[in-house]
Protein backbone atom coordinates (compact mmCIF):
# COMPACT_ATOMS: atom_id res chain seq x y z
CA UNK A 1 0.00 0.00 0.00
CA UNK A 2 1.10 3.37 -0.58
CA UNK A 3 -0.54 7.14 -0.50
CA UNK A 4 -0.68 8.80 -4.05
CA UNK A 5 -2.55 11.99 -4.47
CA UNK A 6 -4.98 12.42 -7.83
CA UNK A 7 -6.01 16.12 -8.20
CA UNK A 8 -5.59 16.95 -4.43
CA UNK A 9 -7.32 14.13 -3.20
CA UNK A 10 -5.36 11.67 -0.70
CA UNK A 11 -5.59 7.54 -2.11
CA UNK A 12 -4.29 5.01 -0.38
CA UNK A 13 -3.09 3.19 -3.47
CA UNK A 14 -3.60 -1.06 -3.00
CA UNK A 15 -2.43 -4.11 -5.50
CA UNK A 16 -4.23 -7.29 -5.85
CA UNK A 17 -1.75 -8.94 -3.17
CA UNK A 18 -3.70 -6.56 -0.30
CA UNK A 19 -7.17 -8.09 -0.88
CA UNK A 20 -9.39 -8.76 0.66
CA UNK A 21 -8.97 -5.33 1.82
CA UNK A 22 -10.25 -3.94 5.05
CA UNK A 23 -10.09 -0.97 6.86
CA UNK A 24 -8.67 0.06 9.23
CA UNK A 25 -5.20 -1.79 7.90
CA UNK A 26 -2.54 -4.09 9.81
CA UNK A 27 -0.72 -0.79 10.04
CA UNK A 28 -3.16 1.04 12.19
CA UNK A 29 -3.14 0.62 15.68
CA UNK A 30 -5.96 -1.22 17.01
CA UNK A 31 -6.89 0.90 20.19
CA UNK A 32 -7.15 3.76 18.14
CA UNK A 33 -9.36 2.63 15.12
CA UNK A 34 -13.07 1.86 14.34
CA UNK A 35 -14.53 -1.34 13.79
CA UNK A 36 -12.62 -3.49 10.55
CA UNK A 37 -15.06 -3.59 7.93
CA UNK A 38 -14.67 -5.21 4.51
CA UNK A 39 -14.13 -3.20 1.67
CA UNK A 40 -15.08 -4.08 -2.79
CA UNK A 41 -12.34 -1.71 -4.06
CA UNK A 42 -12.65 -4.70 -7.16
CA UNK A 43 -15.58 -3.67 -8.03
CA UNK A 44 -15.13 -0.08 -9.29
CA UNK A 45 -11.23 0.31 -8.50
CA UNK A 46 -11.76 3.13 -5.70
CA UNK A 47 -13.92 2.65 -2.31
CA UNK A 48 -13.93 4.70 0.88
CA UNK A 49 -14.15 4.13 4.32
CA UNK A 50 -17.31 4.16 5.97
CA UNK A 51 -16.45 4.79 9.02
CA UNK A 52 -13.01 7.03 8.72
CA UNK A 53 -14.09 8.26 4.94
CA UNK A 54 -10.10 6.74 3.95
CA UNK A 55 -10.02 6.71 -0.09
CA UNK A 56 -9.08 2.84 -1.49
CA UNK A 57 -7.76 3.23 -4.77
CA UNK A 58 -6.82 -0.41 -7.11
CA UNK A 59 -3.20 0.81 -8.65
CA UNK A 60 -3.61 1.28 -12.30
CA UNK A 61 -2.71 -2.60 -14.25
CA UNK A 62 -3.72 -4.82 -11.43
CA UNK A 63 -5.88 -7.71 -12.18
CA UNK A 64 -8.33 -9.28 -9.62
CA UNK A 65 -9.16 -12.69 -9.08
CA UNK A 66 -12.66 -13.57 -8.52
CA UNK A 67 -13.73 -16.80 -6.75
Amino acid sequence: MSQIKDHDIKFTEVTAKDLPLHCPTDAVAQWSSHPRVFLDVAATGKVACPYCGTTYKLKAGEHVKHH
